[in-house]
């Protein structure tokens, strides 16, 4: 869940969890390289999805951030402890409404909300949606005791030097997620270079649709976002990041590792961490930051490039029980 906490208030997008985008994937498929695998992540409480949003994956294919691909999820008014979705693919110009539009490839397929992971296949696509186990780790203690938050201050003051901050303990274990996993032929995303992805819920609200959320570089919104911009950043467009928040970012980069701003520009161009979109060569393996696999550190990398190498890492492990097949992540935690 490395973007579901944002800003100081640590709260999901209109109070809502279902609203909530937690994690952004994207990895070759470990049976077979030549196909693609994107799963985007919400609602921390791993329960159904809001029957009056979209989830959104966008991907941009020819390097001028907008989106040329988009897949989108639907999902009905759950009953009875059920909940069906449904999936539409838009291409080119179409790609970037807003709404639901395009072929729809799925209709009124089951969520799985139990261990079975039912799935469903359409032409080239392969899909799942319901609850999964999380495969984010991180020790979130050990980041509370490494800030200062005090004061209505962002994670601008990190503890240096003395005690380690780190608890050693992972406090993800036993967490669920909601997953949406959609699985292709690496051809279907239209790469002339490198891809970028990101993913939005919008909600309609009195007959308008709100962008409330939105997931790129792991932790980018958790950690460079205030209270005060967070709505701003989660309701903008990727296109936009570089003019609207490089100084929001280089100005926190000042305070967490004493970066000058040109050391903090040629930082973000480094991760190409604007515009906020996560970038993956699939002709390369799948590393963050190329593309992401359950097995990447994002907090550590994070926090390292926060303090310019100042912070250790955490000593964390990844967690264990992650499939070899599709949807990858694995069987749901019981409810406690």
């Amino acid at each position: 869940m490395s973007n579901h906490f944002t800003g100081l208030s640590l709260g999901p997008p209109l109070g809502d969890q279902r609203l909530d985008l937690c994690d952004l994937y994207a990895f070759q498929s470990p049976a077979d390289p030549a196909r693609t695998v994107l799963i985007l992540n919400a609602n921390p409480e791993a329960k159904a999805l809001h029957p009056d949003a979209i989830y959104r994956l966008n991907i941009d294919n020819d390097g001028d951030c907008l989106t040329d691909l988009a897949f989108s999820y639907v999902f009905s008014e759950p009953k009875d402890g059920r909940q069906t979705f449904s999936v539409f693919v838009a291409r080119g110009e179409e790609a970037r409404s807003p709404e639901a539009v395009g072929e729809k490839v799925v209709s009124d397929a089951e969520v799985s909300f139990g261990p079975v992971a039912s799935t469903v296949t359409a032409g080239p696509f392969t899909f799942f949606a319901g609850s999964r186990s999380d495969a984010f780790f991180f020790d979130f203690d050990g980041v509370q005791n490494l800030f200062d938050t005090s004061g209505g201050r962002n994670f601008t003051a990190p503890h240096l030097g003395g005690k380690s901050p780190w608890t050693g303990v992972d406090s993800n274990t036993e967490a669920n997620v909601f997953s949406t996993v959609v699985e292709m032929p690496t051809s279907e995303l239209g790469a002339r270079s490198p891809i970028r992805i990101w993913g939005r819920c919008s909600v309609r609200e009195d007959g308008r649709l709100n962008h409330v959320d939105r997931a790129g570089h792991p932790s980018v919104s958790s950690f460079f976002n205030t209270d005060e911009t967070k709505v701003e950043y989660n309701a903008s467009e990727p296109v936009n990041d570089r003019e609207r928040w490089t100084d929001q970012f280089v100005h926190l980069m000042g305070h967490t590792g004493d970066y000058t701003r040109e050391e903090a520009i040629a930082a973000i161009d480094a991760d190409q961490l604007l515009p906020d979109m996560l970038v993956f060569d699939p002709s390369k393996p799948a590393r963050y930051p190329n593309g992401r696999v359950f097995t990447d550190d994002v907090i550590d990398h994070r926090l390292a490039f926060l303090s310019k190498g100042d912070i250790p890492p955490s000593g964390l492990s990844p967690h264990t029980d992650l499939l070899d097949e599709f949807p990858y992540l694995g069987n749901p935690h019981p409810a406690s």
